[in-house]
């Protein structure tokens, strides 16, 4: 057996917080038990709620691991997924639309779903060039638009707050000289 690096199994998401996906956590678990063996300890280190959360982790990443070594003992890797999808295609007993489905599904996983092309298809890239000069040359050149002016009117402060700035001010240079 190769000893590959473990993927993350990702877990169901639910109403609580018991099921969620704790990466980070896991990883600063894993960092803390070198240091230290101690429930309580890990649980300030890690950043959770109660010693349950702790042991919670530590459950959540054996059996990822074990999931892990079940998969790799049953003979199934990346290569026997790509390896089926690619039969399943060339087969022809599978239907066109799940030929069509399976291949979709391997574009997605290398991010390829999307195609999107701005250009007209059949042409050269100079003909593309010229296409995008005319487009800019035709553009209607739009007026500068008129920006209203307008005249601020501040209003008059009253005198008791003249009195109370003036205050602040004479007691704000007392306690620099």
């Amino acid at each position: 057996m190769e000893n590959n690096k473990l993927k993350p199994v990702t877990f169901i998401s639910g109403r609580y917080l018991n099921h969620r996906q704790n990466t980070a956590q896991q990883i600063l678990l894993l960092n803390a038990l070198k240091v230290t063996q101690d429930p309580k300890k890990l649980r300030e280190m890690i950043g959770v709620k109660t010693v349950a959360d702790v042991f919670r982790t530590l459950d959540k990443m054996a059996l990822r691991k074990e999931y892990h070594s079940a998969l790799s003992k049953s003979g199934i890797s990346f290569d026997y997924l790509v390896e089926k999808t690619k039969k399943e295609i060339d087969s022809e007993h599978t239907k066109p639309a799940d030929k069509l489905n399976a291949i979709k599904m391997l574009l997605k996983s290398l991010g390829m779903e999307k195609y999107e092309q701005e250009g007209v298809a059949g042409g050269s890239w100079e003909d593309l060039l010229l296409k995008a000069n005319e487009k800019e040359a035709t553009k209607k050149i739009e007026e500068p638009k008129v920006i209203a002016t307008y005249e601020v009117k501040t209003p008059k402060t009253p005198d008791s707050v003249k009195k109370i700035k003036e205050k602040e001010k004479l007691i704000g240079q007392s306690l620099y000289e």
